[in-house]
């Protein structure tokens, strides 16, 4: 019979603690997995409707097939599985900046590392998401491909930042360089634990086409509510000729 409560690892960051422990949630009765970054949860298998929904939405956007995807954020991999769940997807790159998330996973340590381990189109990078959309992009291979789409489950918000360093990617500069890694009527979409904002909408309006902010809605069984996050989407324009 497993603990109650349990530690799977632990590691030290650039950015602090990161921990992975696995509990059964007394509640629900349920095994909940979490990662936390010092005293703050980075990702719990409890709560993963928004986040899923968040590559759902984005490929819902997509016509076509061999589709690239980026994921920015591993966390316990809901996102990425849910885009691997779309048969059109011929390529997934998932970015990292926490080593040890991506080796808990290749180590089979969380429920869904086997999954995204398994799967040949899927491939786990560590690296800087915030520097690399500043940069060069994510052409991993060095064939200069874009991306279909890009995918991002990093910090809390655009408001409310895991650590210094993304705030530039918030503002106009920084979606301008993201929007560039992207193909004409490639799609962005970014999950949110705030409400809309609409200063962050305002300046996804003025790089972005078909800007929306969608609210998911959840069931929250320890308060006994409904929860919500917010799904940002928005779309490169075709280029005209």
């Amino acid at each position: 019979m497993r603990a109650r409560f349990e530690e799977l690892a632990w590691a030290q960051t650039p950015i602090g603690e990161v921990s992975l422990r696995r509990r059964r949630e007394p509640v629900t009765g349920t095994e909940v997995h979490e990662v936390k970054l010092g005293e703050e949860f980075l990702m719990s298998s409890m709560f993963t409707v928004a986040e899923e929904e968040l590559a759902r939405l984005a490929l819902a956007r997509l016509g076509g097939r061999d589709l690239r995807v980026v994921v920015g954020g591993l966390g316990l991999g809901y996102t990425a599985r849910a885009v691997l769940e779309d048969d059109r997807v011929a390529e997934l790159v998932v970015v990292d900046a926490l080593e040890p998330v991506i080796a808990w996973h290749q180590q089979g340590l969380v429920p869904l590392g086997p999954v995204l381990t398994a799967d040949p189109r899927c491939h786990l990078v560590h690296g800087d998401f915030f520097a690399m959309s500043a940069a060069g992009g994510f052409d991993i291979d060095g064939t200069g491909a874009l991306a279909d789409a890009v995918i991002v489950d990093i910090d809390h918000s655009p408001q409310h930042l895991l650590a210094d360093g993304s705030s530039s990617f918030y503002r106009r500069e920084g979606t301008e360089a993201l929007a560039g890694h992207l193909r004409p009527g490639g799609v962005y979409a970014l999950w949110s634990n705030d409400p809309p904002d609409e200063s962050y909408l305002d300046i996804l309006r003025s790089v972005f086409t078909d800007v929306v902010a969608e609210v998911v809605e959840f069931p929250n069984p320890l308060q006994d509510r409904t929860a919500t996050n917010t799904v940002y989407l928005a779309t490169r324009q075709v280029d005209q000729r």
